[in-house]
């Protein structure tokens, strides 16, 4: 098993792959097979869209979400989140991972109205770039949570009986908040029953004027356009998450999030050809209830084929319970309302201990079902703080909180304890990184470390797959088909990219220590 704390182990020899069909392999240190294309989306209502790069190659987006730039409300003397770590880009590749789903708060773009901090948009291009050149994709996500950080309960605040005083969120700015003076208590704690938090997001979607006269959903959208003209030429930014999990609850509020929808993908499109970029990929998400319900998609809105559905399948993940095959199809089947686009479960996961020995088959059976539907996700999350808002609820009961995240840490004292081995091993995984034409299978066998893949409709050009040597050993090419000399290239975390030229229109292949 990998020693994932030190991260020592350092491949030195140098040996021929077996081939079935008589191709051979080479060593190489290129990493140009891992360079990252621009993305576009390939929407399909029959087989379900892809995700695929600038040589028409299906990309799956597989990685994990970094908080490290939120503006939390903060329930204790703890910092709200973490740092990105220098050493976290590469950590991150070990996994396999090309993916992070990168938070920013709308509060800290747009300080002000129509004043846009350049300074903090800095710090993301800096974060998008170093984990570019680590292979990993930035999706940039317009992170909220029960609104915005400015909607705590006062401390004079009198809730009724039968409420508990709201901790705050993050999100929207101060000066986009119309609270309506309406109490800052929830029901069972449940942060979106705040009669405060609800009456800001219907001035939200009823786009009630804000301090410059501006209405502010449109201030909102308009926000969208700038961060996407700043980043209009970068490969490396897979695209923007519009809004994370929006509170719109009914039919005249799902109305305002699809004129949000329609409006944001015009400033971004707008912005991205202003600066003489590319349109990039917007992912768009149903309403918070649908990770109640695991169902539901938004209102119809006007939308182009670079678009992608980004419902948050966190299906068994609160309640201990089992997945279901039926939630995946039903993200398809939703998907087909907007020509099959492509889908992405931009949050996932559950508590970390179903990983452990005597824990369940949560984490794997999860990513065995992206596999079947060639679902791209990005885990929730990266590394949790001891202060995140999150933690409150915990704190406020008397009890000592958990984290969530590839890190454990001592709620005690906010130190980090170190890596979760045995959530890093379920997460550490094969990776097609990028398949010529489209992926047909995906099979993993974890204890075993047997993995094959096979595509079709393809004219040309490069397979790149991952495979994590740390964890399983050196590979094997069992058996391949429609695909020339396989070459190996070193990968993060002393691992592998095994890169094949595809001869035909159909390719498969199957690996084995």
């Amino acid at each position: 098993m990998r020693n994932y704390i030190s991260l020592s182990l350092v491949v030195t020899l140098v040996f021929i792959i077996g081939c079935s069909d008589g191709s051979d392999s080479t060593r190489s240190d290129r990493s140009d097979a891992v360079a990252l294309q621009r993305l576009h989306a390939d929407p399909d209502p029959t087989a379900g869209g892809a995700i695929v790069d600038a040589f028409d190659r299906e990309v799956l987006l597989r990685g994990v979400n970094v908080n490290a730039f939120v503006e939390y409300w903060s329930p204790n003397d703890y910092p709200t989140t973490f740092p990105l770590e220098r050493g976290d880009p590469e950590l991150i590749a070990s996994f396999g991972w090309n993916a992070v789903r990168l938070l920013v708060s709308w509060s800290l773009v747009e300080p002000s109205p129509g004043n846009y901090d350049e300074a903090y948009l800095d710090q993301i291009e800096e974060a998008v770039d170093t984990l570019a050149e680590h292979g990993i994709y930035s999706i940039i996500d317009l992170h909220q949570d029960a609104w915005g950080a400015t909607l705590a309960a006062r401390e004079d605040e009198n809730c009724p009986a039968n409420l508990a005083p709201a901790f705050g969120w993050d999100g929207a700015p101060a000066w986009a908040t119309y609270d309506g003076n309406k109490l800052r208590c929830t029901a069972a704690e449940i942060r979106e029953t705040s009669p405060a938090v609800r009456n800001a997001w219907v001035a939200f979607w009823d786009n009630v004027p804000g301090p410059d006269g501006t209405g502010i959903r449109t201030s909102y959208a308009r926000m969208l356009g700038h961060i996407a003209g700043r980043f209009a030429s970068h490969a490396a930014v897979a695209g923007y998450d519009l809004i994370n999990e929006p509170n719109a609850f009914g039919e005249s509020e799902q109305a305002g999030l699809a004129a949000l929808y329609q409006e944001s993908l015009e400033q971004i499109r707008g912005a991205e050809e202003r600066a003489g970029g590319f349109a990039h990929l917007v992912f768009f998400e149903p309403s918070i209830l649908w990770v109640t319900n695991n169902s539901g998609p938004p209102n119809q809105f006007e939308y182009d084929d670079n678009v992608v559905y980004a419902p948050h399948v966190y299906t068994g993940g609160f309640s201990g319970g089992p997945i279901t095959r039926e939630v995946f199809q039903t993200t398809r089947d939703e998907a087909v309302l907007f020509g099959g686009a492509p889908v992405f479960s931009g949050e996932w996961g559950s508590d970390p201990a179903r990983a452990d020995p005597d824990g369940d088959s949560y984490f794997l059976d999860h990513l065995r079902l992206q596999d079947e539907f060639h679902m791209s996700s990005t885990l929730w999350t990266w590394r949790e703080s001891c202060g995140d808002p999150h933690k409150a609820a915990a704190y406020r009961a008397g009890q000592v909180p958990v984290v969530w995240g590839m890190f454990d840490v001592d709620c005690t004292s906010n130190v980090i304890r170190g890596e979760r081995a045995n959530l890093i091993d379920q997460m550490t995984r094969p990776l097609v990184r990028a398949a010529p034409g489209r992926l047909d299978t995906l099979a993993y066998e974890p204890d075993s470390g047997v993995f094959s893949a096979s595509g079709d409709g393809a004219s040309a050009g490069e397979l790149v797959i991952f495979y994590p040597v740390v964890k399983h050993g050196q590979p094997t090419v069992l058996n391949s088909s429609g695909l020339g000399e396989v070459e190996e290239r070193e990968a993060p975390g002393d691992n592998l990219y095994l890169v094949a030229q595809v001869n035909g229109s159909s390719w498969s292949i199957e690996l084995s220590p």
